[in-house]
Parts: C-alpha cells; structure tokens; sequence
C-alpha cells in the first residue's frame, strides 16, 4: 500500500464518521492504447482529472462498486482485469483507502455523470501529462505494464 498525501503535523485525522478510513475504488478503464479519464465535480481534487471511481457503499463488493462508479460517471461499460495497486489519501478533512481495478472497455461512449464534469479518451502520454497527481500517474502505468 502507498500513501500518497501524509499529515504535516502526524497527529491521527478524523472522516466522515469520525472513527474510520472510508473504502473508495478507482477505475483505469482501458480501450487499446487508451485510458479513460474524468474532470472531478467535487472534492476531493475538485477540478483535477483523475481516474473513475467512489465510495464502496454498504455490502457492495468492491468490484460491483468499481463497475458501478464507472458506469454513474461515464456511462461505460467494461470489465475489470486485475487489481492494480491499494493507495491512501490522508488529509487533515478525511481519510481514503482507493482500491484501483484496471478494467477493459466493452461498449458506450464517455459522457459526464454523478461526480465527473467532463469524462473522455486519452492516449496514455496525453493521460500523464494530464493528471496532476503522482498517485494517479503511478497506477496508470501499472495498469498498462
């Protein structure tokens, strides 16, 4: 597992339910050589391109979220092919597990939904020079690797 954004100061931080981390999943959807992206509509990374995905509700498996996620925020539908990486996001308002799946297009075009502002198609160079984050940088390679 990889933390990605630490506390400055170590103390413990408190989520939405005040106990616990919050389960979310992450989707790098993949059609050949390209990666499916969304502008996020909300925090957290509010405006950044990031990967599909949110969080895991109540006695959903994570793999139903996933595919879930993915078709709210983009309409597609796919398939998911592996585990690709378990990141954290650790912030002084919250505290995120993100269990990213690498999925395969199986049909629809991207059109924004729930969350997402924009979603569409990147070939992989454009999609790493886009995302802004070093985490999401990291699990778009490994997806493709």
């Amino acid at each position: 597992m990889q933390a990605t954004k630490p506390n400055s100061d170590g103390q413990p931080t408190l989520n939405q339910d005040g106990l616990h981390p919050i389960p979310a999943v992450g989707v790098v959807c993949r059609r050949g050589e390209e990666v499916l992206l969304i502008r996020r509509g909300r925090p957290p990374r509010l405006g950044e391109w990031s990967i599909p995905g949110g969080k895991v509700m109540w006695g959903e498996n994570l793999i139903d979220a996933a595919l879930r996620e993915l078709a709210e925020e983009t309409g597609i539908v796919a398939t998911i092919s592996h585990l690709v990486e378990v990141y954290e996001i650790i912030d002084s308002r919250f505290h995120y597990v993100l269990i990213d799946y690498a999925a395969d297009w199986i049909s629809g075009e991207p059109r924004p939904g729930d969350d997402a502002d924009e979603a569409r198609f990147f070939n992989m160079e454009e999609a790493l020079k886009t995302v802004a984050q070093p985490d999401l940088r990291d699990v778009l390679l490994k997806a493709f690797g």
